[in-house]
């Protein structure tokens, strides 16, 4: 795929996604303001009953912008993980358009993740400096250029690596009538153990240091963690590299589960 083709087709999707405003917000505004109530009375009760005023190094303040951040985090790293992806064009029959152009099928589909995440990040965008307007910046103390630089090469790392683990599920379309559960259970393992659920200053020392390598903390915590300057660079290096292994071998289970699916595809769905 050229990158011109590559590019008008993110320019498609994400004014596909634009195409009902008002609904689009709605929907930001309450799923953000429903996410947000659950861990503001969560750690409000935790905070009140302990009687602490820093649990696992967070001070109150500073636990809000954390999940603040991963919650905008996760909108850009998963993008519409249920939506348009390769197990409906499978059961759909949709994949033969696809066999028929001379492009490959996976450029076509990461061109429309990428096409859906934008407006994802205008969101984030929004509610992230709206954050900042209220809080007057509490517990953003320690942002800084060098910190945003590091996160938004975590996040381009974990949008990638999110995107290839959902796509050699959704091939196992192929031979499962359903892989709807196999999704639900990557989503849930990668907020719990990806720190999205509970920050990973929280776990253990016999659970956290082993998850550090695995992939799932590069998908929300390293990029919340680089944005809000809890990480050093020594360390985002040593998690990108761990990131980058694992995207890896993400990469050649995708196209293993691809090419053997592909030949017993019969183009009639289901």
């Amino acid at each position: 795929m050229t990158a011109r083709l590559f590019f008008q087709v993110v320019s498609m999707e994400a004014r596909r996604r634009m195409s009902y405003r008002v609904d689009f917000w709605i929907n930001a505004i309450a799923g953000f303001a429903a996410e947000f109530a659950i861990v503001w009375f969560l750690w409000k009760a935790m905070f009140a009953e302990s009687g602490a005023t820093v649990i696992a190094g967070f001070t109150f303040e500073q636990v809000l912008v954390y999940y603040v951040v991963a919650i905008l985090v996760a909108k850009i790293v998963r993008g519409t993980e249920f939506d348009g992806q390769a197990s409906e064009d499978i059961y759909q029959g949709g994949l033969n358009r696809y066999l028929v152009v001379p492009a490959p099928y996976f450029a076509f589909k990461y061109a429309q993740a990428v096409g859906a995440l934008l407006p994802a990040f205008v969101q984030a965008m929004v509610f992230g400096a709206g954050w900042w307007l209220v809080s007057d910046g509490a517990g953003m103390e320690h942002i800084t250029l060098g910190g945003v630089l590091m996160a938004i090469g975590a996040l381009a790392l974990a949008n990638f690596l999110y995107f290839m683990m959902a796509y050699s599920l959704h091939c196992v379309a192929f031979w499962a009538d359903n892989v709807w559960s196999l999704l639900v259970a990557l989503r849930f393992v990668t907020s719990l153990l990806g720190g999205l659920m509970v920050p990973l200053a929280l776990f253990p020392d016999g659970l956290r240091r082993p998850n550090e390598f695995l992939p799932f903390r590069n998908l929300f915590a390293l990029p919340a963690e680089a944005l809000l300057g809890r990480v050093a660079f020594a360390a985002w290096c040593e998690a990108m590299l761990v990131g980058v292994i694992w995207l890896g071998v993400a990469t050649v289970a995708a196209r293993i589960v691809w090419r053997r699916g592909n030949l017993q595809y019969s183009g009639v769905g289901i």
